[in-house]
């Protein structure tokens, strides 16, 4: 009776929509604005949290207040839960839960209040049509749409559906194995003493486009199956008299810090740029590069197989490849391994990113051992709350390799196997969520190896696991922590700051107390340098320089997006890789930000660290690679 008599009431009266207008005015504020003032994750999670709040608040005008019909408010509701529905079962695979509840929800609520404004005065039929019209369309256009993730802040990337991605479009082109670089032809397989060094590139020719570059599959490397036991090698791990020198072994240089020695490069590039040496299309992935012996050594994804490649330093030409079987994926950061190999003793160590540990040698990709190191751990509670052996982002973690042991990091979890059988030899405990690296370090003349873990930061006696010390921070650590006089620099997440810890080997025990804790440098997934008592990194997307010794900001300046860095520690320079793939020079002082030169390197998205060996820069992401040499600086 009520609900006849409402109808009624309402049947000539136009929609009610200024509380919906407020409502989406306030959602809108909600998704853009927060970001806008509180960047990084943070400001994304609240901003989106907030738009979902406000998208239900719109529900409930439509509900109870837009003097619709009540069948067309159920009806209306019924459609939007339909249309979301129907929409996710047709989705894009690139196409996550993120996505649906961060971008289609709010959007499918606006569309609503658009269409209830339009049609407000509209006699009931046209009103409904409209209206209904609105809600498919803001539902099903999704269906036209893939994702190429996101960027490091937390804007989502989309292309038309039919539109091939960069690994489709290579893939066609080369099919798994890596095509040949866009200036050189691939030469035949040398031994690593007939592999030119890399200081020896030579200039090149004219250039043509990577696409153009195409080659036959390489032989497909054997390898055994994701939960295959540890394949005993032949021989001890020691160097062979043919071994690769690693002259950038892995993660981030030899001491994992990106700190380059004895290289000085000319600053003015308008004079004197950097030459592009070659260039080539390569599978998604965030791994860096290890180089030696003239060759250099990466991971990547090609379709269905996990590739650690090897390439000529020189030409980027391909020399071997070793494939595994198997594919990571999630909608942020896309496909492929997020590691990066270690070079030691002749041979590429690699984890990738479903828990695959490989033991290669560096000459010719001969697996000498393999293992599931998810076999090897404990499960790790997701980020929706439930437990699983692999992390919502991958396995991350690059293997350090400390006397006969390689380490690797399966979450906040460090597994140690021999080098020479791939024997399990300890697991330390667990230690919660965690994309960050093992880390070697001499502390009060004691070597120990550091894990940044949701849990804190802790120390393990190398030789057996054993638990040296800890310092609890909850967080969500990605970045490494780095070796100051009297401790560590460690950021354990993207919006606690920095911490400086104070680490001492007592008569008895360890003591690790903090001295400072400055929010005035949080960097994200980007990687700090220590430089003559200043610190420089990434403040969310901007770069910044604190004080060693108070956690104070000197400088904030230079918008490079969330990118990485490395320091040529004798010029006082910081050669930064920007998340848009362009390479800048920075003077590494405290008085001012000063940018010294830029100039694009590579096209699209780019997390991974750049490398630096003598004057040669190699850079990467999950589309291409480069090399370009540097100029030296005149004296």
């Amino acid at each position: 009776m009520a609900s006849a008599w409402s109808d009624a009431t309402t049947k000539h009266k136009p929609l009610r929509v200024w509380p919906g207008v407020l409502l989406a005015v306030a959602l809108l504020a909600a998704r853009f604005g927060v970001k806008a003032v509180v960047p990084g994750f943070t400001g994304f999670s609240r901003g989106m949290m907030w738009s979902f709040y406000a998208a239900g608040a719109v529900l409930l005008w439509w509900l109870l207040l837009s003097r619709a019909r009540w069948f067309e408010r159920l009806g209306g509701v019924a459609l939007i839960a339909a249309g979301l529905f129907g929409s996710w079962q047709l989705r894009h695979p690139s196409m996550s839960l993120l996505w649906l509840a961060g971008y289609a929800v709010p959007v499918v609520v606006l569309a609503l209040v658009a269409a209830a404004a339009a049609a407000r005065r509209m006699d009931p039929m046209p009103r409904r049509a409209t209206i209904a019209a609105a809600i498919l369309l803001a539902c099903f256009g999704w269906t036209l749409a893939r994702t190429e993730g996101i960027s490091g802040d937390h804007a989502l990337t989309y292309h038309w559906r039919w539109t091939a991605s960069p690994e489709e479009r290579l893939l066609a082109q080369v099919g798994r194995a890596p095509a040949p670089p866009a200036t050189l032809p691939s030469p035949a397989v040398a031994s690593p003493a007939a592999v030119p060094s890399l200081a020896a590139v030579p200039s090149p020719g004219p250039t043509l486009s990577a696409a153009a570059a195409v080659e036959k599959p390489a032989p497909r490397a054997t390898t055994p199956g994701p939960a295959a036991a540890a394949r005993p090698s032949t021989k001890a791990p020691s160097p062979s008299a043919g071994a690769p020198a690693a002259e950038w072994p892995g993660f981030r240089g030899p001491d994992r810090d990106s700190v380059v020695h004895g290289v000085r490069i000319a600053t003015d590039w308008s004079a004197t740029p950097p030459v592009e040496l070659w260039r080539r299309a390569i599978g998604p992935g965030w791994s860096s590069v290890a180089v030696g012996g003239g060759r250099l050594y990466t991971q990547e994804q090609r379709g269905d197989d996990e590739v650690v490649a090897c390439y000529d330093a020189a030409t980027g030409a391909p020399v071997w490849t070793h494939l595994d079987h198997a594919r990571f994926f999630e909608s942020n950061g896309g496909a492929g391994p997020r590691g990066t190999p270690t070079l030691s003793g002749g041979r590429v160590y690699a984890l990738g990113a479903t828990g695959l540990v490989n033991a290669l040698d560096a000459g010719d990709g001969k697996v000498l051992w393999s293992r599931d190191a998810t076999a090897d751990i404990e499960a790790i509670p997701s980020m929706g709350g439930a437990a699983k052996k692999l992390p919502d982002w991958g396995f991350s973690s690059s293997p350090l390799v400390v006397d006969d042991l390689v380490i690797v990091a399966m979450a906040g979890q460090l597994v140690a196997y021999d080098l020479a059988t791939g024997e399990r030899r300890w697991v330390g405990p667990k230690g919660g969520v965690s994309y960050s690296s093992p880390q070697l370090a001499t502390i009060s003349g004691v070597p120990q190896v550091l894990l940044a873990s949701g849990a804190g930061l802790t120390s393990f006696a190398p030789a057996d696991g054993t638990l040296l010390w800890e310092h609890k921070w909850k967080g969500f650590p990605i970045v490494q922590p780095a070796l100051v006089a009297d401790g560590l620099l460690v950021a354990i997440a993207s919006d606690s700051g920095t911490r400086r810890l104070a680490v001492r080997h007592g008569a008895a025990d360890w003591t690790v107390e903090p001295r400072w804790t400055s929010p005035a440098l949080k960097p994200y997934f980007n990687d700090f340098v220590v430089h003559d008592g200043y610190v420089y990194g990434f403040d969310g997307r901007i770069l910044a320089c604190i004080d060693l010794q108070d956690g104070q900001r000197k400088w904030k300046g230079g918008r490079y997006g969330n990118g990485q860095l490395v320091l040529l520690a004798e010029q006082d320079l910081l050669l930064v890789l920007s998340e848009e793939g362009e390479i800048a020079l920075v003077k590494a002082a405290p008085d001012r930000f000063e940018e010294l030169a830029r100039l694009p390197a590579v096209q699209g998205k780019t997390w991974n660290h750049p490398v630096l060996v003598s004057d040669v820069l190699l850079v990467r992401n999950g589309e291409e690679m480069a090399a370009f040499r540097l100029p030296k600086e005149l004296r």
